[in-house]
């Protein structure tokens, strides 16, 4: 007998198991599918499991500058082994939380892959979902079931893009799960691609002592941040001894016994570099295969699952968000469609579509980076008058007692309105400051309220409230 259900979630990440416990708490009877482990990629093989190996570069860091805090230490060392068993125990601690979430909210779980079947013969309009499980130990052979429900939501991520000639191998070129799970530590890396994966390893290496270069194909890095905070961060990363080049790309990876040489095309000159190790960051490809799309209307655009405001695709009662509906690729912006999606299924009264320009990003090297809105190049392009307000971290007094004097706050508005069209940061802590930027932004706050808030010092977050008023010449500090 197949087992209905009002709603089943294909893909158990940030967007998927959101999505469940949300469905859950409006009534609804809930199945979520997951292929491999619940969490997702985020949880366990990106977000999380990154954080912690970044918070232990930094400590390095830190034990390595210990003298301008008046204190001293010989024989400075690391484990490697350790850092990646921490690294990995915390994402095993928070899988776990997920499953005693999905028991505590009576969410039904299907460890298998997931596919949409043909809705021949399915009364009231209903979907049919096959579920495929496989164990090596006790089910060698798949054993496939079949669940029923009257909305499908497609959850299922995205994956490493891969080049051809270039495809990571797991020793010598590796994707952002090897990188986490290193055995040696290499003493020279290639990171290929800037972007915010790319950046944070980079970060993570280079402050545990590697020598780091980063190629990217375009004329800067960090090619989605503001141009003036990337330029920053740029310098902060060539003064720790980080090789970057841009206008470049990768055309061969020689591969050896425990080494790698690259043919570097730097503007139509190639150069030829030997490393240890190559990280491959140049994007992702949402996971579309294998779902049944072929057994539906579903849409793909380059790639991804069209849909609409409400996350609908062109197959009724069938949904999709997260990565799989393309950028921006971020477990926040993933869990807040599953709720949009769920609450609208359900009929929930006020509910509103997802504003994309009030997403925040945050990529966590050293200096962090943080960012909502609009750059300052593209609130020019939309032909806006606009005011641009600049605060750094060296005039603030508690970035001055950590040490930590490296930054700037940027600040755009509307000349007219006095809309916060974007706001954007470089320095310590800021991937915690962005945040009052974005509740301004939805709470749709214009110079006035923000320049009247009073905020507390010494803080960091003091920088925001000078940036606001330096864009209409008000500024105290500088």
């Amino acid at each position: 007998m197949t087992e209905k259900f009002d709603v089943v979630i294909i893909g158990g990440g940030p967007g998927g198991y959101v999505a469940a416990i949300r469905a859950s708490q409006l009534g609804m009877k809930v199945a979520l599918v997951e292929r491999e482990h619940l969490g997702g990629i985020c949880l366990n093989w990106g977000c999380i499991p990154t954080k912690a190996l970044l918070r232990s570069s930094e400590i390095n860091h830190l034990l390595h500058n210990l003298d301008k805090f008046g204190f001293s230490a010989k024989d400075i060392k690391f484990d490697l082994k350790k850092i990646v068993e921490r690294s990995r125990g915390v994402a095993s601690q928070l899988s776990k939380g997920i499953g005693g979430l999905m028991k505590k909210h009576k969410v039904t779980v299907f460890m298998g892959q997931g596919k949409i079947e043909k809705k021949a013969g399915v009364p009231g309009g209903r979907c049919l979902v096959s579920v495929s499980t496989f164990s090596e130990t006790q089910n060698p052979k798949p054993e496939t079931r079949t669940i029923e429900a009257k909305h499908i939501i497609l959850a299922t991520g995205a994956r490493p893009r891969e080049l051809p000639g270039l495809e990571a191998d797991g020793k010598l070129v590796w994707n952002y799960k090897h990188a986490m799970v290193p055995e040696v530590m290499p003493k020279s890396l290639l990171v290929v691609g800037s972007g915010a994966i790319g950046i944070e390893f980079a970060s993570f290496y280079r402050n545990l002592g590697a020598e780091v270069t980063v190629v990217e194909v375009v004329d800067r890095i960090l090619p989605a941040e503001d141009e003036e905070i990337a330029k920053f961060a740029h310098k902060q990363f060539e003064k720790q001894g980080m090789k970057i080049i841009t206008g470049a790309t990768v055309k061969e990876l020689k591969r050896g016994k425990d080494s790698v040489a690259a043919i570097i095309d730097i503007k139509g000159k190639k150069e030829e570099i030997k490393i240890d190790r190559v990280i491959m960051a140049v994007g992702i490809v949402a996971n579309t295969e294998n779902l049944g799309l072929e057994n539906t209307k579903v849409k793909l655009d380059k790639g991804r699952v069209v849909v609409n405001e409400w996350l609908q695709t062109d197959e009724p009662g069938v949904y999709a968000i997260g990565d799989i509906t393309g950028a921006p690729w971020l477990a926040h912006k993933a869990s807040h469609e599953g709720i949009i999606c769920v609450e609208k299924i359900a009929g929930v009264k006020d509910v509103h579509p997802m504003k994309k320009e009030n997403i925040p990003g945050c990529t966590y090297c050293m200096p962090q980076i943080a960012s909502v809105g609009l750059t300052e190049a593209k609130a020019k392009e939309s032909g806006r008058k606009i005011k641009v307000g600049k605060f750094p971290f060296i005039g603030n007094g508690k970035a001055i007692a950590m040490g930590e004097t490296d930054g700037l706050v940027k600040t755009i508005f509307d000349e007219k309105t006095g809309e916060l069209l974007g706001a954007h940061m470089v320095g310590a802590e800021v991937t915690e400051m962005i945040q009052g930027f974005v509740i301004g932004k939805t709470l749709e706050t214009t110079e006035a309220e923000l320049m009247h808030t009073i905020f507390p010092h010494p803080t960091l977050s003091e920088m925001m409230h000078e940036s606001v008023l330096d864009a209409f010449g008000k500024v105290i500090h500088i």
